[in-house]
């Protein structure tokens, strides 16, 4: 009988309950265990985990690396997903090869080009990937030149951090004055440019930001996974496109991303968003890391969780192509249970296997997909 995998998901967003899901759902009839740490006690993560830990707060990315050593090697973890501290963790590859550990993550050198979106713009683009005008901007002068130039060519700009992940500090520039119209429905992602300029020349400290023009729908989430001899197995595009989701494998979209993750080292999972310019697609970002959105795929009957696992444990699952795409869909939220308030569930006695079977049925959960 094939020996238990034990997976460990470090900080990692609470969608990855589904990852966690199809983990032990998957079709080599495989027992898996879960491990999950977070600085969140109410994480939905850590109640899905079978084991789970809330980290340590204010390590620098050595002490973490530190951290999470000692951790597979306690926990005995085959395979590791990093989020938090990636680049610190992946530059210390070989020392969890030593500890028994496989890193589901890319090369050092991917994960410093896409860290910063203006270093990535200018590499994708040297490679012959579309993307769209940027400026790096980092004080109030530089950001009206910016705009005046965007606008001048028709362009709505926006802007957000040169480094960031899930839209945080996104932020669309208007130059209508801040008035009641501003107060009422819910907070928009639209800010007055004139309030932007004060803020900034107010600021103890410059800014990083990208400022281009705001991209059109369809979005489209290119899901890779890519072995470590640099081959994409598997390629899926997920469009949306305001609430509706699908799914695609145009090569307007798959051609780049294979392209990018490829050329790069995007090793393992990897996301690769574009949007529209006009009327063609271009760069939107790249995220070295699984998406939120992944489980999505198991609409198409993929398990990318657990073939991205198998690449991790050097069991090439080869290229995969989905048997169906599925019916469009929307996301709903839904409960999740959590664990008890005082400390994450633990399991008492860990060299128990767990049955490689599907989870019980439960009520709808947070992200969980709906056909329209």
């Amino acid at each position: 009988m094939p020996s238990r995998v034990r997976v460990w998901l470090n900080r990692t967003y609470a969608e990855n309950v589904f990852f966690m899901d199809q983990l032990r759902r998957n079709p080599s009839d495989r027992a898996v265990e879960i491990h999950a740490t977070h600085g969140d006690p109410d994480s939905p993560v850590l109640a899905a985990a079978d084991t789970a830990e809330l980290e340590p707060e204010g390590l620098s990315p050595a002490a973490y690396v530190e951290y999470a050593l000692d951790q597979c090697a306690r926990r005995g973890i085959d395979v590791f997903v990093p989020r938090l501290h990636q680049a610190a963790i992946v530059a210390h590859r070989a020392e969890f090869a030593a500890a028994g550990t496989a890193l589901l993550a890319p090369t050092p050198e991917a994960v410093a080009v896409f860290e910063d979106k203006a270093v990535a713009y200018e590499a994708v683009r040297s490679v012959g990937v579309p993307v769209p005008p940027w400026h790096r901007v980092r004080t109030a002068d530089e950001l009206l030149a910016a705009v005046e130039e965007l606008e001048a060519a028709g362009h709505r700009p926006c802007f957000k951090p040169a480094a960031g992940a899930g839209g945080v500090g996104f932020r669309m520039i208007t130059r209508a004055p801040f008035s009641l119209a501003h107060l009422t429905g819910f907070p928009g992602p639209y800010v007055q440019l004139d309030l932007v300029e004060e803020a900034l020349r107010r600021a103890d400290e410059p800014v990083d930001w990208l400022v281009m023009p705001r991209l059109e729908q369809p979005e489209v989430s290119v899901d890779c996974l890519t072995g470590p001899d640099n081959r994409v197995r598997l390629a899926v595009g997920r469009t949306k496109n305001g609430r509706r989701r699908g799914f695609t494998l145009d090569e307007r979209w798959l051609a780049p991303a294979r392209l990018i993750a490829e050329g790069f080292g995007l090793h393992h999972l990897s996301n690769i968003q574009f949007r529209m310019l006009g009327d063609r697609p271009v760069l939107l970002d790249v995220n070295t890391r699984p998406a939120g959105g992944l489980h999505q795929l198991s609409l198409c009957g993929v398990n990318a969780p657990w073939a991205a696992v198998q690449v991790a444990l050097g069991e090439d699952p080869g290229v995969i192509e989905p048997p169906f795409l599925g019916q469009d869909y929307t996301v709903v939220s839904g409960p999740r249970p959590l664990a008890p308030a005082a400390l994450p569930r633990q399991r008492v006695d860990s060299e128990v296997l767990l049955p490689a079977v599907p989870v019980p049925v439960r009520a709808a959960s947070a992200g969980e997909v709906l056909p329209l």
